[in-house]
């Protein structure tokens, strides 16, 4: 009775320890194979000769599907070894002899890779490790790239944000700029000359408004008068002759009386260039084109010299020898009527030829037009000042200073000055306006034109080189993003093929255990 109690503890204990399963980490699966005397340590040394042998059987290979699909993209293991094997028994059949022995070198060849696989497990030992590799570097790697291709399309989408902002605000400044001055765009260079003409226009419109300011000026003056106690005082000379003459020549301005003709000023970025020998001028005096005026008491005015009616000539300081006059040739005379200080009037009180500088208006000569404008900026300073006095309730001794002030003075308000001070910012706005701004320089400046020119191109530039930008990174995103799809077939074959072999693996350890259960953990659960 005994002895069958025992008997059956045995059996019972036996059974249970062949259903404890073997749980086998898989990062040291090798290691554990090799400690259990499975594989020797050298199994490496031996697999590279197997592995040649693998790679000149396959150069001779029937045309079967089931083999190409075991060869194709992947490492070939003595598992598919075993397969390869099987399916020849099926097309070397033919030469299979009455022993059972096939006479196909191809058979021959798969059969003596199996059986040097088998020597000492070596298959086993190389299972274990492609098993490792593919858990622990070729899917992660591959998980890795596909991770960066992700990271690099989210890179170039905010670079393309980033383009995308720098190109509209270049073309909303490109926009801006043509908007205020008034051009498509289109022809650049073209349309900015252009519109110089309406620069009259313009100046027709500052002449006519300017007059709002009359009242500023005269308070002006008169607080100017009441201090220094005279009874004229000279301010605002520029914006006063501007006010009463209106936008008159340079030439008018300087010397109080109309040209007889006024050479139209062109600008030096619009004038054509000649060559050296057309901008060298003569020396020589042509008379015919002198235009001598008779006086009336019948003699000539050549400024100091006279020819009067007995036609004596009086030559100054010349002295004369006694074989007669010493000729004078007109290249030694080397100067012209402009240096000479020669004047050709015409008669009346109208003056003489308007060229040049004095060409210009008041308001398009840039050093009369800097003094109207800071005539303005001081009438505009003097109506804040007296707004704060005003303002300031305990200055008793200001107020007590403009009792004897005229009426004028005394009668303004803070709402009167505020509201002179607002048309002074009317007229201010006007003259400063960007438009206005950049036709003057484009007129006076030889070089603004090509340099505001470039300006705008190189707005239009910045916004081409942002749209080839932005193509490139979308053709890179599309490249990242179909090589993505192209590598997440393979990491899935991949997952797949080694789950296949981690079963192939634990169902031969448990195959030499008896059938015990064998279970790979670690990092294989991860996949």
């Amino acid at each position: 009775m005994l002895t069958s109690v025992v008997n059956n503890n045995i059996t019972f204990n036996m059974m249970d320890e062949q259903n404890i399963p073997i749980d086998i980490n898989t990062n040291k699966l090798l290691d554990w194979l090799i400690s259990r005397r499975h594989v020797n340590k050298d199994w490496q040394d031996n697999v590279l000769k197997i592995r040649g042998k693998i790679n000149n059987a396959i150069q001779d290979m029937p045309a079967h599907e089931g083999i190409i699909k075991l060869l194709s993209g992947q490492h070939v293991n003595y598992f598919h070894c075993l397969k390869i094997v099987d399916i020849l028994k099926e097309t070397e059949a033919d030469s299979k002899n009455i022993f059972g022995q096939y006479g196909s070198q191809r058979m021959k060849d798969w059969q003596d890779i199996v059986n040097l696989y088998q020597k000492d497990n070596l298959y086993l030992a190389e299972a274990a490790q492609m098993l490792i590799r593919n858990v622990n570097y070729e899917i992660p790697s591959l998980r890795k790239q596909i991770a960066k291709l992700n990271s690099g399309q989210g890179e170039c989408e905010k670079k393309i944000k980033d383009y995308t902002k720098t190109e509209l605000l270049a073309h909303k400044e490109f926009d801006a700029i043509c908007q205020q001055l008034g051009i498509t765009g289109r022809n650049i260079k073209t349309e900015l000359l252009e519109l110089l003409k309406d620069l009259p226009d313009i100046y027709q419109k500052i002449t006519e408004k300017i007059k709002i300011i009359q009242p500023a000026m005269e308070l002006y003056t008169e607080f100017n008068k009441y201090l220094l106690g005279k009874e004229e005082v000279a301010l605002l000379t520029a914006l006063k002759y501007l006010i009463e003459n209106g936008n008159t020549t340079t030439y008018e301005y300087t010397y109080g009386q109309k040209p007889v003709q006024v050479e139209e000023f062109t600008p030096v970025t619009l004038e054509a260039r000649t060559s050296e020998s057309e901008d060298v001028e003569s020396n020589e005096i042509d008379y015919d084109e002198i235009d001598f005026e008779i006086n009336t008491d019948n003699s000539i005015d050549f400024g100091d010299i006279v020819v009067n009616e007995e036609q004596n000539i009086d030559w100054g300081n010349q002295e004369s020898s006694d074989e007669g006059f010493e000729m004078v040739s007109h290249e030694d005379l080397n100067y012209n009527l402009e240096e000479s200080g020669i004047v050709v009037e015409k008669t009346g009180i109208d003056g003489g030829i308007a060229k040049g500088e004095e060409a210009l208006t008041i308001l398009d000569n840039p050093k009369i037009a800097s003094q109207i404008m800071n005539n303005l900026i001081e009438i505009s300073a003097f109506l804040k000042m007296r707004m704060y006095e005003m303002a300031n309730d305990t200055d008793l001794l200001a107020m007590t200073q403009m009792q004897d002030a005229p009426t004028l003075l005394q009668m303004q308000t803070i709402e009167s000055i505020t509201s002179l001070n607002d048309c002074v910012n009317v007229v201010l706005d006007q003259l400063m306006n960007r438009k206005l701004l950049h036709l003057q320089n484009i007129k006076h400046s030889p070089k603004y034109v090509d340099i505001l020119t470039e300006t705008l191109k190189q707005k239009l530039s910045v916004v081409e080189r942002m749209k080839a930008n932005k193509k490139i990174l979308e053709e890179k995103i599309k490249g990242m993003r179909d090589e993505a799809r192209a590598i997440e077939p393979v990491i899935k074959v991949l997952i797949d093929k080694t789950k296949e072999l981690q079963k192939e693996i634990e169902s031969d350890i448990s195959k030499k255990y008896k059938g015990r259960p064998v279970h790979l953990v670690g990092g294989i659960s991860m996949l």
